[in-house]
């Protein structure tokens, strides 16, 4: 009976330790999403991946400088019901990201919606249910 509630103890402190961890990794604490910006690049890469799809675009600093952006979007699995698809966007293509900035001025951000050249909005949830 001693081991069963050592066990029993030793998971619950476990999952009161871990608790904390896996909600921090879904906080968007890191951007200012009352925010929203929009800058135009190009695709140098998308990542199809869980925990979150991201794309990484070379964007025009206004100095002739390219600077490479780091945006972050939702799981592959609430995109997909968006109707965004692994190939949906592919290196070269220039497009147009909505996103609400890293509050660390780097250059990153959340994405609230992707336009491709061809006036295709990819939004950022799938559309409500009835």
């Amino acid at each position: 009976m001693r081991i069963g509630w050592t066990a029993c103890s030793a998971l619950l402190g476990a999952a009161l330790f871990l608790t904390p961890l896996a909600e921090a990794h879904h906080s968007n604490s890191a951007f200012y999403v009352d925010k929203v910006i929009t800058i135009k690049g190009v695709v140098k890469e998308f990542r199809w991946s869980n925990p979150h799809v991201w794309i990484i675009l070379a964007v025009d600093d206004g100095k002739g400088n390219k600077v490479d952006w780091k945006v972050e979007g939702r799981p592959p699995g609430i995109l997909g019901r968006a109707g965004w698809t692994p190939k949906i966007l592919q290196p070269g293509e220039t497009i147009t990201v909505d996103l609400s900035p890293a509050k660390d001025a780097s250059a990153s951000g959340l994405i609230a919606r992707v336009t491709k050249a061809d006036g295709t909005i990819l939004s950022n949830a799938p559309p409500p249910t009835e």
